[in-house]
């Protein structure tokens, strides 16, 4: 996105960050990892190290302050993701036992887009050294959980044009 706050651009006026906030609203603790989010109130906000550094460390990062059993891991960028999806993937994790992921249309699994029991996390980081999520989190064999429609919940906006697209859905 050429430099840009990705998870403050908008879609249908709201940043790509609130609408992934309002589907965990009734989480007991909320924790981004990233630039402080004054529009956010009541978050907890970590960083990554270094900044910028990828999807482990600041996986790392934000696992560092989970308190709960269970946690969704989430990208900021999922305008239609809703809360009964992250219901849904939490009660298909902890049947499961170590986690649930959304997948795509294709099946292909949305590895920032799921919920994990929390020490299963844990132990997989403390002996990751890759900058993979599918490294890290594939061998975890999650559930997986479809989801389709015309505005799909694994939808992930990464360049202009899927800014554009989910605006348009």
């Amino acid at each position: 996105m050429g430099g840009a706050d990705k998870p403050g651009l908008r879609v249908a006026g709201r940043p790509l960050i609130a609408w992934v906030a309002d589907a965990v609203s009734d989480a007991g603790r909320v924790v981004v990892v990233g630039p402080a989010r004054p529009d956010l109130p009541g978050v907890v906000t970590v960083r990554e190290d270094p900044p910028g550094s990828g999807p482990v460390p600041a996986l790392r990062a934000g696992l560092a302050e989970v308190r709960a059993a269970w946690v969704a891991v989430l990208a900021a960028d999922l305008p239609f993701l809703r809360a009964a999806h992250v219901t849904a993937l939490l009660a298909r994790a902890r049947q499961h036992g170590r986690g649930a992921v959304l997948t795509d249309d294709s099946g292909r699994e949305q590895w920032l887009a799921g919920a994990w029991n929390g020490e299963t996390l844990r132990g997989a980081l403390s002996g990751y050294r890759g900058a993979s999520l599918k490294g890290l989190l594939g061998p975890l064999g999650p559930a997986l959980v479809g989801a389709a429609g015309p505005r799909p919940p694994w939808y992930d906006c990464d360049t202009p044009a899927d800014l554009d697209a989910a605006t348009g859905m």
